[in-house]
């Protein structure tokens, strides 16, 4: 099997295609604009308001003439075009790959892992879902959104901003060990300063970067303190002391270090299980896994053929991890909970878990937008398939598709396989865009016994127009019908003596347009789906557990002060009357009007309408755990929708030879 990494099977076709596209596109353009020009969102609004005598409206009564001026002008050329494209779609691709190849400088410094490592412990493996309501501007208005090609971009860019900061963890560690390395010291400064150049993080690193004093366990003047016996504090490399060489020998810990002695500066070898020790007394760590720097922004390969599977096998960024006592540094670490019957954490961030390695988003409609959302996601994850879904009329979409599907999946790992199908039974507006699943396979190792271990994901965006849980539950059932012939038809490498796969995880991610908790959709909440797949937010049938958040925000809303950047958007979504606010609630009766005239329910949570669900039993004697799930908050601005990640460990069972 190959990977399509071009629309089309020849030069020729392309070309058709791009010249007809030519033609449509002045029209298409100018008709968005049009449209575009009579919806205003609510920060447009606001901004009339507060000025009377802007432009605005000049610009409105000038440009609205001239744009259907030449909207008429155009429309010869676009049915012209219209008439060469639309054939064309009768052979196009139902999706795009793409794979960034790492650079030289990555791979030299080992920032490329094997494949051929996995162990009976296994590995963790963080899955992301997020609707990013990339749909042509003029649509994205009923939205309540505007100016679709910058938010593609900034979208892009936020995502691989929060994916490649360090992961920052706390863990009890024993309290006898006390051999930390002067590099351990120097590669956590560097780990922290590169978590202070995110997009949406507060701009004070060089406050920062300037007070180790401060932090310091052992004094709080300088002078006395043995570990800086010369007063100099300034150095930035040294956690401990701030000026000099990071192997000065004035400083008692480098020294330590370079001896190769586990004794500590600070008290005798004797002493060095003393609680009274500040080096050593809470024998609690921060665990930092910081992926390598970004590489220069490349291109995807070939657009010009087939890219073989078996090929694409290339690498992953691998992680270096790091650890260092509280007591020295002092890092927010999020606030996450553990449940009483959960036994996993579960928070509310700001930020995409570090790491991410699997991304499904919804609603990427746009072509433009998407291909510079696409080159933003390069930056951070290798493998994308964009492009998803079906135009024009072609096989079981029987309707004329205006869109197509709006999935679109990155990963960090080789992709073997994918397949789109798309849903037949769309009605209303929804019909006019090919939504559908993406099923697709991913390589995340190779087993002592030469087989390979994978993955398998599925990217859907299900029926939105409300009331129709039957249209839902029929595509639901399709999910899983689809699903199961894909992983049957792909469960063996293509040489006929291979053998079978080893499956680490099968994952369920995107907007399926439902939620758990509205008596509307007892239909859905009640499909076979939950019975093979596990939602980690879910008790059962129209019951979240207590910290499940709605993902579907109002959209009036949106632009508000309190809700404007992640930050402040996480700050009110763990308030509950902030939630009860800004979040869409299932239709109810019990409902009062807020301050600002919206109406909010007494109870609840929201509507959860983005899904992560995992399968617990896809390999016997193979074990799957849950570690964290999240409510994102770092699109705030950007779309409609809060995202989620979840984290996943899957180990073997076996015992570690």
């Amino acid at each position: 099997m190959v990977l399509h990494t071009s629309p089309y099977s020849s030069a020729f076709l392309r070309c058709l295609s791009s010249l007809s596209w030519g033609f449509i596109f002045p029209c298409y353009w100018l008709l968005d604009r049009l449209l575009a020009s009579c919806v205003a969102t609510t920060l447009e609004k606001r901004r009339r308001s507060q000025d009377p005598c802007s432009f605005m409206t000049l610009y409105l009564l000038v440009s609205t003439p001239l744009y259907l001026l030449l909207l008429l002008a155009s429309l010869p050329f676009a049915l012209l075009g219209f008439l060469l494209w639309a054939p064309l779609q009768v052979v196009r691709r139902p999706y795009l790959y793409t794979h960034r190849r790492p650079d030289k400088n990555q791979a030299e410094q080992g920032g490329a892992a094997s494949l051929a490592d996995w162990r009976p412990q296994g590995r963790s493996f963080c899955f992301g879902s997020a609707n990013v309501c990339l749909l042509p501007d003029s649509l994205a208005r009923f939205n309540n959104l505007s100016e679709t090609q910058r938010r593609a971009y900034k979208v892009g860019k936020r995502i691989r901003n929060g994916a490649s900061r360090p992961q920052i963890k706390i863990y009890i560690d024993s309290p006898t060990n006390t051999s930390i390395s002067a590099a351990s010291f120097s590669s956590l400064v560097t780990g922290f300063r590169r978590t202070s150049s995110l997009d949406q993080r507060p701009e004070n690193t060089a406050e920062a970067e300037t007070e180790p004093l401060a932090e310091c366990p052992i004094h709080t003047a300088g002078a006395d303190c043995p570990i800086h016996p010369t007063g100099e504090q300034s150095s930035s490399d040294c956690p401990v002391h701030a000026a000099g060489e990071e192997n000065a020998p004035d400083c008692p810990l480098h020294a330590a270090a370079v001896q190769n002695t586990s004794d500590c500066p600070v008290h005798s070898a004797g002493a060095q299980n003393s609680p009274e020790c500040p080096m050593h007394a809470s024998a609690v760590q921060i665990s930092i896994s910081a992926p390598e720097p970004d590489p220069p922004e490349v291109q995807t390969g070939n657009h010009h053929g087939e890219a073989d599977r078996e090929s694409m096998t290339g690498a992953v960024t691998s992680n270096n991890t790091l650890s260092h006592r509280t007591s020295v540094f002092k890092k927010h670490t999020g606030r996450k909970r553990r449940h009483g019957d959960d036994g996993f954490d579960h928070e509310i961030s700001a930020f995409f878990p570090a790491n991410l390695d699997f991304l499904c988003l919804q609603e990427a409609f746009d072509h433009r937008a998407t291909s510079r959302l696409r080159q933003q996601l390069h930056r951070y994850f290798p493998y994308v398939v964009s492009d998803v879904g079906r135009y024009a009329w072609k096989g079981c979409c029987s309707r004329f598709k205006f869109l197509n599907s709006g999935v679109m999946l990155a990963s960090r790992y080789p992709i073997l396989d994918a397949h789109y199908q798309c849903y037949p039974n769309g009605r209303g507006e929804d019909a006019l865009a090919a939504k559908g699943a993406l099923f697709v396979k991913v390589q995340v190792g190779t087993s002592s016994q030469e087989q390979r271990v994978v993955g398998y994901l599925a990217c859907t965006h299900l029926h939105s127009i409300e009331g129709d849980a039957a249209v839902r539950c029929e595509q639901l059932d399709l999910l899983l019908a689809w699903g199961a012939e894909f992983r049957k038809a792909t469960s063996r490498p293509s040489e006929e003596k291979g053998l079978e796969d080893q499956v680490a995880f099968d994952v369920v991610l995107g907007d399926l347009n439902f939620d758990n908790c509205s008596s509307e959709d007892k239909l859905e909440q009640q499909h076979a789906l939950f019975t093979q797949y596990k939602d980690p937010c879910r008790l059962g049938p129209g019951e979240d557990k207590p910290w499940a958040l709605g993902t579907l925000l109002d959209t009036s809303g949106l632009y508000d002060e309190e809700v404007s950047s992640p930050e402040s958007l996480q700050k009110v979504m763990e308030n509950e009357e902030g939630r009860k606010e800004y979040l869409v609630f299932p239709t109810s009766k019990n409902q009062c009007p807020n301050q600002k005239g919206r109406k909010i329910p007494l109870k609840g949570n929201g509507r959860r309408i983005d899904y992560i669900l995992y399968n617990e039993e896809v390999q016997q004697d193979w074990k799957v755990d849950i570690e964290e799930f999240s409510f994102i908050t770092q699109l705030a601005g950007l779309t409609d929708h809060l995202s989620v990640a979840m984290r996943l460990a899957v180990s073997t069972g076996e015992e570690e030879p």
